[in-house]
């Protein structure tokens, strides 16, 4: 399955599961990363991590192992 780690700059998806467990999971969902949320991939910090989204209006930034476990369906170019 493709995470949200996989998604690359000027690409956009659609959450469709998330795979981590007690706090990390809930702080994920707080951040507003749920099942059916489009986010789009801004850009990438020059050593890979962290990663900065477009999520419901706002800028978010996460780091790549709470990306991973993100996971991604719907990856297309562009943000919808």
């Amino acid at each position: 399955m493709t995470t949200l780690k996989d998604v690359r700059v000027g690409e956009s998806a659609t959450v469709s599961k998330l795979t981590g467990s007690g706090a990390l999971k809930r702080r994920i969902m707080d951040m507003g990363l749920t099942k059916g949320t489009r986010v789009y991939v801004r850009k990438v910090a020059p050593l890979g991590d962290p990663v900065e989204l477009t999520v419901r209006g706002y800028e978010l930034s996460i780091r790549k192992d709470e990306a991973a476990s993100v996971e991604v369906s719907d990856v297309a170019q562009g943000e919808r």
